[in-house]
């Protein structure tokens, strides 16, 4: 018999992998018109599971997640949500491109944009 701690991880993460296949499913049907607010299903479940990992491994997050990666996906195009993703990943390198990550104007906007429908996504969903 395996130890009650790993019984109740195995069961956590059989919730988490149910609850992202019906996020699958349903962004698979979702895919069928093209609109520019539509998110890859790729995208939505990397969204889901930083957002999990970062506030619990539970069915519940894994609710409150994928509310909030849709509503971030009916306030932001997919093609913006790709950019904020790019410059929030160079904002941390070292040197000059770090640099012109961190102190274009632009780009700072982008990112207090993503933030604000964020803010939103958390209004709403947690």
């Amino acid at each position: 018999m395996y130890p009650a701690r790993i019984m109740t991880t195995i069961r956590t993460l059989s919730l988490a992998l149910l609850g992202l296949g019906t996020l699958v499913l349903t962004s698979h049907s979702a895919l069928a018109h093209e609109d520019e607010h539509d998110y890859p299903t790729a995208a939505r479940v990397d969204y889901v599971i930083g957002c999990m990992a970062a506030n619990g491994q539970d069915y519940l997050t894994m609710q409150k997640c994928s509310c909030s990666i849709d509503v971030i996906a009916d306030l932001v195009p997919y093609g913006e949500y790709e950019e904020v993703e790019t410059i929030m990943s160079m904002h941390d390198k070292r040197g000059e491109l770090g640099v012109l990550f961190r102190s274009e104007h632009g780009m700072e906007e982008q990112l207090n944009e993503f933030r604000n429908a964020q803010t939103e996504a958390d209004l709403q969903c947690f």
